[in-house]
C-alpha cells in the first residue's frame, strides 16, 4: 500500500489491519509508521526508489503472492515548476509514474483473485465540476515536461491544479487499461479506479500555497453536509478498504466514485474512456519509465 501514513489512506488501513492475519507492506518516505505494519521505505517521485522498493516487497514476502496492491499516495503542488530526481514534473512523477512503474514490477508477484485499487478523483471528468481545471489531455510526454505543451496555463496556479487533475486521469486511463491486461491474464485478477469525492481532512493540500492550506481546507468539513461530491474521512476511508477486501467491480465497469457515503460505478469522463488516449498514455508511460514496449 502506498499512502496509508495520512489521511484516506490511514482510515483505510486501520480497517485492512482489523482483518485477521493481515500483513501489509507500507511504503512511506519517513521513518517509522502505523503500528501492525511493516514499512518500506519509498519515494514515488524516484524509479530508483520505486524498484527498490518492490523489490524489498517481493523479498518480504519470500514467494507468497500479493493478495491486495493498494496504489493511494497522491499531492498536489502550488505550479509545475518542480521537478522530480528523474526530471519529470514532480505531481506527474509521484501521481502517476511512480504508481505505474510499481504496478508492473509487482504485476507478476500478484496472486490469483488479487485486487489492485488505484485511487483516482472525480476532477479528472469536466462534467463534474469540480472546481479544479479539468485535463486537456494525457500526454505522458508533455505532461512530465510541461514546457513542451502548447495549452500549458499561463497562471502558475491554475497550471498546478491542472497537473493535479491529469494525473488523476492517467490513474484512471492505466487503471482501464491494467482491467484490460487482466481480463487476458487468466489469474482472475481485478482492478478498480476510485474517486473517494472531495474529502476534509486529508494532507492532500499539504504542499499548496499558505492561503489554501491555512484558510480554504480547513473550512471544507463546514461544507461537508452540502457539497454533492464530499465525504467524510470516516466513509472514504472505508470504502478504500471495502474495495481491497471486499467489492469487486460489476462487470463491464472499473471506476468507482463515492457519493455522500455510497459507492457507484459511474462512466469516467469521455477522454478517460477514449481508448486511443489510454494506449498512448500507457506507451509514453513506458517509455518515461524505461520500460519495454511490450510491458
Amino acid at each position: 500500500m502506498t499512502g496509508g501514513n495520512r489521511g484516506i489512506g490511514a482510515e483505510a488501513l486501520r480497517h485492512l489491519l482489523a482483518a485477521p492475519q493481515a500483513h501489509i507492506l507500507l511504503g512511506m518516505r519517513n521513518e517509522g509508521g502505523p503500528a501492525g505494519a511493516t514499512c518500506l521505505p519509498l519515494d514515488l517521485a524516484s524509479f530508483a526508489s520505486v524498484r527498490s522498493f518492490a523489490d524489498a516487497v517481493v523479498a518480504t514476502l519470500g514467494g507468497t503472492g500479493i493478495d491486495v496492491l493498494v496504489l493511494n499516495a497522491g499531492g498536489q503542488r502550488p505550479d509545475v515548476s518542480e521537478r522530480s530526481i528523474d526530471g519529470h514534473e514532480l505531481t506527474f512523477a509521484a501521481n502517476h509514474l511512480g504508481h505505474f512503474l510499481l504496478l508492473h514490477r509487482l504485476w507478476p508477484h500478484l496472486a490469483s483473485g488479487a485486487r489492485v485499487v488505484i485511487t483516482s478523483s472525480g476532477t479528472h471528468d469536466p462534467a463534474e465540476r469540480t472546481g479544479v481545471p479539468p485535463p486537456r489531455h494525457a500526454n505522458a510526454h508533455w505532461l512530465a515536461d510541461p514546457t513542451q505543451d502548447a495549452q500549458l496555463d499561463s497562471n502558475a496556479i491554475t497550471a498546478g491544479m491542472r497537473a493535479y487533475s491529469a494525473s488523476k486521469l492517467c490513474n484512471l486511463m492505466t487503471a482501464r487499461v491494467a482491467a484490460q491486461r487482466a481480463a487476458a491474464d487468466l489469474r482472475g485478477i481485478s482492478v478498480v479506479a476510485y474517486d473517494p469525492g472531495l474529502t476534509p481532512g486529508t494532507g492532500l493540500a499539504r504542499q499548496q500555497m499558505w492561503v489554501v492550506r491555512t484558510l480554504l481546507w480547513p473550512l471544507l468539513p463546514l461544507l461537508l453536509p452540502f457539497g454533492k461530491t464530499m465525504n467524510s474521512l470516516r466513509n472514504a476511508g472505508r470504502a478504500l478498504a471495502e474495495l481491497a477486501v471486499s467489492l469487486r467491480p460489476p462487470p463491464g465497469h472499473v471506476y468507482a466514485a463515492l457519493r455522500k457515503g455510497q459507492l457507484g460505478w459511474p462512466d469516467p469522463s469521455i477522454l478517460a474512456r477514449d481508448e486511443a488516449s489510454c494506449a498512448a498514455l500507457w506507451r509514453g508511460s513506458l517509455t518515461l519509465c524505461g520500460l519495454p514496449d511490450d510491458a
